[in-house]
């Protein structure tokens, strides 16, 4: 059976590149500024790539990127841009590198081809070496995690990373190069670390000096600590980007066992220490994977999601979703396994789990950064749960969620104010179980929000009554004020409708300009005086 399938995929590739309607060989062209969006440059300022990356399979057994048995490559190259993806992380494992005389060359055209089509349709491709023999990744004990381990030699490993560097040189939307995904097992150590990963570095800067050099760390590319006192010695600058991994089950079922708030608040601060200071210091920093189970049965993914969606956020972080992959050739000995992480179903013809593709669009794009400089720096409230902002129809109407392309401007003060931008109007709220308010006066306590909770995502204030009340959604999405949940040692409370982050942004406000506008309002009957009143404040 085993022979028989693997004949069928090599028959299936052959067909594809002999039919080049199937598969275009037309070298891609790609925009110029698309290369530089995720460059770095050579003062180590974190440079933002405006990288939204989408992880597709290529290291398993058959070393064919997935799904071209389901649909026609450039159909699925389209559908990775419709879906907001601009990047794809695509995977190949060290053999298919190091063996062009043993694999049948259909293979290599195959994955050429796939980097072809994506470059037709204007998506970026970082080339990561995932593993080196073919197969699912990945366990302490496969023999692929560490350099000297059964399947990995470093020698032809940084062969195999030349050798790829230099197939794709001059092939304009191959913007980086991960050098080696999740390093693991009981060798790992730092300084055969910093021995082979320079020297990767090195060779396919050597072969390719246009792509980004990326580096992952230990422990399943969560730990890169070890940078923290000693940064690497290249012979190069202004391109190098280090990679992590965040998951779920990262941190076992601590989601499912755990408050919310507080493992949130653990697990960030976990990450800040073993790899987030790396932004501190000025690297570039991508979360080269993260998913969830889109079937939306899994109330540890569940939980884990909203609270990496407010650091992605805040941090701005670019990230490769894993993984676009509906189901597979074969995995693990299964023909077909459908993945129920893949944002594509089991056939690769529809979306899996659409509301999730609307939810992470708001942090598919930057908040700020190089480049995007559209206004001054303000602040947008955004609310992971359903991946939208705070926004404001019109001055009579209450706050509701919308999409952050949208969102208002506001600036959050010393004193704990929350002003809309260019305005003096400040959120207010008034009674329990009501919609939050604008109002003018702003040194009450009604007007003071602070961030409370392990997670700093409560925004708290003082009701008329005297009580403490959070910052709440309705089922209509609507901004309300409701009592706090979630803020003791209950794992079985969820406080995700009371999550939001206050989040850094330099996208162009609409706030000051529709607040301007103020037609809607002198058509309103009896609201002579609140115009006057009005036309005095910002006078």
């Amino acid at each position: 059976m085993g022979r028989f399938f693997f004949f069928t995929f090599f028959s299936l590739v052959s067909l594809l590149v002999i039919f080049p309607t199937v598969i275009p060989q037309s070298k891609p062209v790609m925009a110029q500024a698309s290369v530089h969006q995720f460059k770095v440059d050579c003062g180590r300022r974190r440079a933002k790539g405006e990288a939204a990356c989408v992880n597709w399979v290529s290291h398993l057994e058959a070393m064919v990127t997935e799904g071209l048995s389901k649909q026609p490559v450039d159909a699925i190259s389209k559908k990775i841009a419709s879906m907001g993806f601009n990047c794809v992380r695509l995977t190949w494992p060290s053999f298919l590198g190091n063996n062009p005389s043993i694999i049948d060359l259909p293979l290599i055209k195959a994955f050429q081809a796939v980097v072809s089509s994506l470059g037709a349709n204007n998506v970026m491709v970082i080339l990561d070496n995932h593993i080196s023999k073919p197969g699912w990744c990945c366990s302490n004990s496969d023999g692929n995690g560490f350099f000297g381990d059964k399947y990995f030699n470093p020698d032809l490993w940084i062969k195999g990373l030349t050798q790829m560097a230099t197939l794709f040189n001059g092939v304009s939307n191959v913007v980086g190069m991960s050098l080696r995904n999740e390093l693991r097992g009981p060798r790992q150590n730092v300084s055969d670390w910093y021995r082979y990963m320079q020297k990767g570095a090195e060779a396919v800067h050597s072969a390719n000096s246009d792509v980004l050099v990326i580096l992952s760390g230990l422990s399943y590319d969560k730990d890169l600590s070890f940078l923290r006192n000693q940064q690497v010695n290249l012979t190069f600058t202004g391109k190098l980007v280090f990679e992590m991994h965040w998951y779920g089950f990262s941190d076992g079922q601590a989601w499912l066992s755990g408050n919310p708030n507080q493992v949130c608040g653990r697990v960030v601060d976990n990450m800040m220490r073993l790899s987030g200071f790396l932004l501190d210091q000025g690297w570039p920093l991508l979360v080269s994977e993260f998913g969830m189970d889109l079937r939306g049965t899994n109330v540890n993914d569940n939980r884990y999601i909203n609270c990496f969606l407010a650091t992605v956020a805040e941090l701005d972080l670019d990230w490769a979703l894993w993984t676009l992959v509906g189901s597979y050739y074969l995995r693990e000995g299964v023909i077909g396994l459908n993945e129920v992480y893949g944002v594509l179903d089991w056939s690769w013809c529809e979306n899996r789990n659409s509301s999730f593709l609307e939810r992470i669009s708001a942090v598919q794009s930057p908040f700020r950064g190089p480049g995007l400089s559209e206004t001054k720096l303000h602040k947008v409230i955004f609310h992971p749960l359903t991946g939208l902002c705070v926004l404001r129809k019109s001055l009579f109407e209450p706050l509701r969620l919308g999409p952050c392309t949208n969102s208002e401007g506001w600036s959050y003060s010393a004193q704990k104010t929350l002003t809309l931008k260019g305005t003096y109007f400040c959120l207010q709220a008034n009674e329990l179980e009501n919609p939050a308010q604008l109002g003018i006066i702003c040194t009450d306590s009604t007007a003071k929000w602070e961030t409370i909770s392990d997670s700093k995502m409560h925004l708290s204030t003082k009701v008329n009554n005297g009580s403490t009340a959070c910052l709440d959604v309705d089922s209509e999405n609507t901004i309300v004020v409701s009592t706090c949940k979630c803020l003791g040692r209950d794992n079985m409370c969820d406080p995700g409708s009371q999550w939001f982050k206050l989040v850094d942004s330099t996208r162009s406000s609409i706030s000051t300009k529709s607040f301007l506008q103020m037609d809607s309002i002198l058509a309103l009957p009896g609201k002579d005086f609140v115009w006057k009143l009005l036309r005095s404040v910002l006078e």
